[in-house]
Parts: structure tokens; C-alpha cells; sequence
């Protein structure tokens, strides 16, 4: 069961300490206090975990302090959609809103290699309005013998050329607790120019320990993406980890499924499961058409394939996007046989926006038929 509070109840104020006192005489029942800080108001959510059945949501909604009060399923009990759930799906961070009804583009580097290439890769994003993109310094690849990224050492020019082009949110992976406090110094160190939100890659996904460091930090936004080999409630319930911890600032990534049965794609394409996390969960889902495809094919329609793939997670709902992208692929350190050449960039972002507005028209069309569905049922 979750106590959401009146907006800027503060601790310190004796109907909080009133409520907290009651709520320390239900036998069995331990409490654990959320609180999320606003620019405008800040908002205290209150779990109580244990046999919550017995207590009657009436009597509860009365307690001193208590806006509303949500009873929860066992499953996904933070980040998950439960029965008369109003509370918000989407999230703001550096000046930029992600939430189940937004759409971002975060196109980039897979892995910086040269301080050249960065510096292009953001002046062709501010050209056409882009605010986000990804970022790889750290880089987990399957042989040891591979480019593992420049680390700690690129971190203060990425976040430099970020500020110079106006990048808000370079989405940018970790695979040690380590990289938390380097990438914080050089936030530090660049007068804060930009944002990082944190990947928790495909090969993380149940490193649990790294988990809830993670989620114990609230700086930053997370980006877990599916886990390879395990199901989708597995890889939802490592989000859920995060969350538990306490960062509730989490988007679910599909990259595809690590199987031959998606042959000749590098994955299996995953994106008709964005309808059904958008409908389990309250968090924005991305998508990875990079690391799902994995080749620069095209169809016999002259669309690449990772076009293809991205307007069909575009048109059930992804509401962000991240893809590899290169001013010479064939020169790059990591997964250059699936990036996208920065040329390419106004191409993507336009037949993006043609599926955008598909499924917009989509939505609308749902809910008039389910009005007229409605009003025949009456």
C-alpha cells in the first residue's frame, strides 16, 4: 500500500510525525518514506510493506496528511499500474520531460573514440533541433581483447562539447560503481554543462549489486535495458530493484532478444512488448533499433531496416529512441556496421516524426471508438 501525501508535508510538521506514530502501531507493518523534490513543490510517498489486506483504504485516506492512498499488486509494486493509480508517468530531468506520452531521440556515438567526431556528432544534433544523445565511455564488449571505451579520460570534452551545443541528456552507460563518482567529478570539473542519464546494459541487467547502487543515487535517470536470455517479467523486476532503492526515475529499454531466431538481425526485434510495459508499468519504454537490427540493410523499399524497426516501436508508443549513429562508420571503435551516418540524421528524425503522428492518429481513433462502444453499452 502506498500513503501519498499532501504535497510539501514536511517532516517536521506534527501532522507527519502524528502519521508516522500511528502508522508504527499496525502489527507486522514496516514503513519505507519516498520523497521526490521539485522545482514548485515536493511530493513524500509513504510504502507500507507487509500484510497490508487488513487495512481498510477508507480509514487509511483519513490519517493526518494523506492525500490518497493507492493499494498496490505484488508485482512491480513501485513502478507498476495499480487499480485507481493517478500518480504521474513521466519524469523531468535537466529541463527535459520523459514520461509514456513523450517522444526523444537520443542519436550518438556508441562509443567515443575521437574528440573530432564527438564535436560533429552535436553540431549536426543542435542543427536540427535535437537536446539529447548517447554517449559510450564505458564499453563491457564479449572479448577481452576489444575497445572497452576511453573511460574517465573523454568525459570532461564530451560533457564541454555537450554544453557548447546545448545537449541536455547524454544517455551514457556504467558498468562499476566506480563510474558514478568519475562522471560526477566531470560534471563537476565543466561547471555542470550538461546531464547524464545512467545505462544499465543488456549484460547488467541482474547484476544486482550494481543495481542498487544505482538506485540508490537520485542525481541521475536510469535506463535499463532488457536483459538478454531471461523474460520480460525478470528484466522488469531488475527496474523494480532500482526503484526499491529509491530511484523512481527509470525508462525500460527494448534492444531485442539474444537469439539465432531473429536471424539474419542481430536480435530478435522486440518492440511489441512497448504496448504491453507501457501497460504493466508507469515508465517510459525506449527502444534500440541499433543493437536489435545491427546492419545498415535496406529493404527492397529504400528504407534501412533500422527505419523499419524503429517506426514500428515508434507506432505502438516507444517514447524514446536511442540509435547509433557516425561520421564514418567504417572508422568506428565499436558496432560500425550498424551505425547510421550523420547525414542520415534528417532522414531518421523526419520518418520518426511520420510515425509519431500515426500512432497519434491511432490513439485518437481508439478513443472515439471506445466513446461509441461506451455510449451503446449505456
Amino acid at each position: 500500500m502506498i500513503l501519498i501525501l499532501v504535497p510539501n508535508t514536511r517532516p517536521e510538521s506534527p501532522e507527519y510525525k502524528q502519521l508516522m506514530a500511528h502508522l508504527a502501531n499496525f502489527p507486522g507493518i514496516s514503513t519505507r518514506v519516498h520523497t521526490e523534490v521539485g522545482a514548485e513543490q515536493s511530493l513524500t510517498e509513504i510504502y507500507l510493506i507487509g500484510n497490508t489486506k487488513v487495512l481498510p483504504i477508507e480509514d487509511v485516506s483519513c490519517l493526518p496528511c494523506v492525500d490518497r492512498v493507492v493499494r498496490v499488486s505484488e508485482e512491480y509494486r513501485i513502478l507498476g499500474r495499480h487499480k485507481n493509480d493517478d500518480r504521474p508517468t513521466y519524469f523531468e530531468y535537466n529541463g527535459v520531460r520523459f514520461g509514456q506520452d513523450t517522444l526523444n531521440v537520443f542519436a550518438g556515438l556508441c562509443a567515443v573514440d575521437t574528440i573530432e567526431h564527438v564535436e560533429m556528432m552535436m553540431k549536426s544534433l543542435r542543427e536540427h533541433g535535437q537536446v539529447c544523445t548517447r554517449m559510450g565511455a564505458y564499453k563491457p564488449r564479449t572479448s577481452p581483447y576489444s575497445f572497452q571505451g576511453h573511460g574517465k579520460t573523454c568525459l570532461p570534452y564530451v560533457f564541454d562539447i555537450a554544453g557548447k551545443y546545448g545537449i541536455k541528456v547524454i544517455a551514457m552507460e556504467i558498468t562499476h560503481e566506480s563510474h558514478l563518482e568519475e562522471i560526477r567529478n566531470a560534471l563537476y570539473q565543466t561547471g555542470n554543462a550538461t546531464g547524464v542519464m545512467l545505462q544499465i546494459g543488456t549484460r547488467n541487467t541482474q547484476n544486482f549489486e550494481l543495481l542498487k547502487i544505482v538506485g540508490r543515487q537520485q542525481n541521475f535517470p536510469v535506463l535499463i535495458k532488457r536483459g538478454f536470455g531471461i523474460t520480460l517479467d525478470e528484466s522488469l523486476n531488475a527496474a523494480e530493484y532500482l526503484a526499491s532503492e529509491g530511484n523512481r526515475k527509470v525508462i525500460f529499454g527494448l534492444r531485442g532478444m539474444k537469439t539465432n531466431m531473429g536471424d539474419p538481425h542481430r536480435n530478435f526485434v522486440d518492440f511489441s512488448h512497448v504496448p504491453v510495459v507501457r501497460r504493466l508499468t508507469r515508465m517510459p519504454v525506449c527502444i534500440d533499433p541499433s543493437h536489435s537490427v545491427g546492419t545498415r540493410a535496406s529493404s527492397p523499399d529504400g528504407i534501412l531496416e533500422i527505419m523499419h524497426v524503429t517506426a514500428q516501436g515508434i507506432i505502438a508508443g516507444a517514447n524514446m529512441v536511442l540509435v547509433d549513429f557516425h561520421p564514418a562508420p567504417s572508422n568506428a571503435l565499436v558496432d560500425g556496421p550498424q551505425a547510421l551516418l550523420i547525414k542520415e540524421l534528417p532522414q531518421f528524425l523526419e520518418d520518426i516524426q511520420i510515425a509519431r503522428e500515426a500512432y497519434e492518429k491511432r490513439t485518437l481513433l481508439a478513443e472515439r471508438y471506445r466513446e461509441t462502444l461506451n455510449s451503446d453499452v449505456i
